[in-house]
């Protein structure tokens, strides 16, 4: 597939908000058309002004996508509407903050639900029209807590780490079957989304995300280049997460005994709980005025740039120069 978006088909699910929203607003921005998938309503409204004020065509479909017979329907609607989907973006999701045996049942198979099998009905339907035409791309939205669990997010992780074992087994069948339909990951570090705000949480202080923080902008630009360059198996999105992930892989004990002494304190204020209503089981932009936007409660404190990511984003450009450098070096040596 070409690495232009101009006129190109884009689903984004949990596009009324966060990250998604920041998505669908980046797919925008480089000419693609962009169908909005969420539960909520004015979120997506809001969503698709910014998409149209971008100069294309935007597409609400309020879905829920734990439920798979609602997100086949908006992907059948989405190509009669806008044409053959080319990326599918699986961003949607849902948490509750709370020591494990502080959740319910219900509660954690919800969390589940979305998180991890939204991801899998989402792939699903993208699949199931991309396959017969042998091109499109798939892009998980995941996280670094897929790779190393925290505590008080048990049912995150769970799911998070759901995600990178169903993507890698898709990755392998896709790749035997030589098909030019590719599926990646983009891990991502704590950002600054309004989840925080509305999020099922049973701690004392207002919970937050791990510093440092980053700006939405930053994952959404990560999702645009690998749905650009979906050949990779994985990106990884800020220094934070290549910190994370390398320690999980060298030293998971040691992470392990620093999580349980810092990972409550990491991921709450100062300031006491709020009491206002989670959108674990309803969306939190049903009301007009509720668009929440991209951005949480940090701005403050979040980074709107990552130097680590600019080196992967220009790491071939680089490698040009110091290449090229290199053999004028050797040049004037030989001569």
């Amino acid at each position: 597939m070409s690495t232009s978006m101009k006129g190109k088909t884009v689903v984004v699910t949990g596009a009324s908000a966060g990250i998604g929203r920041a998505v669908a607003r980046e797919f925008a921005l480089a000419g693609a058309n962009v169908a909005l998938l969420a539960r909520g309503h004015d979120g997506l409204a809001a969503a698709a002004d910014e998409v149209e004020r971008a100069g294309c065509r935007a597409l609400v479909m309020p879905t829920d996508v734990s439920d798979h017979q609602q997100v086949d329907v908006a992907a059948e609607k989405v190509e009669a509407e806008l044409g053959p989907i080319d990326v599918w973006v699986n961003v949607a999701f849902t948490s509750v903050f709370a020591p494990f045996h502080r959740i319910a049942p219900d509660e954690y198979k919800h969390v589940t639900d979305v998180t991890y099998l939204g991801y899998v009905y989402g792939t699903m339907a993208a699949l199931r029209r991309m396959r017969p035409r042998n091109t499109g791309v798939i892009v998980q939205v995941g996280s670094a807590l897929g790779g190393r669990a925290i505590p008080l997010q048990s049912a995150y992780c769970g799911a998070k780490h759901a995600v990178n074992g169903f993507t890698e087994s898709l990755r392998t069948e896709l790749m035997h079957e030589h098909s030019d339909v590719h599926v990646t990951v983009v891990q991502m570090p704590a950002v600054n989304t309004p989840q925080f705000s509305w999020v099922l949480s049973r701690l004392p202080k207002h919970p937050q995300p791990v510093p440092p923080i980053y700006q939405p902008e930053v994952a959404a630009r990560a999702v645009l280049y690998a749905a650009k360059h979906p050949r990779r198996k994985q990106f990884w999105v800020g220094a934070s997460t290549v910190a994370t992930l390398l320690g999980q892989r060298v030293a998971p004990w040691a992470l392990d005994r620093y999580l349980a002494r810092t990972g409550y304190s990491s991921q709450q204020t100062d300031a006491p709980a709020s009491h206002s209503p989670a959108n674990l089981w309803q969306p939190r932009d049903d009301d007009p005025g509720d668009d929440h936007g991209a951005h949480g409660g940090f701005d403050d404190r979040a980074i709107a740039h990552s130097p680590q990511w600019w080196l992967r984003e220009h790491l071939g450009p680089i490698a040009a120069v110091a290449g090229g450098a290199a053999a004028v070096a050797l040049a004037a040596q030989v001569r």
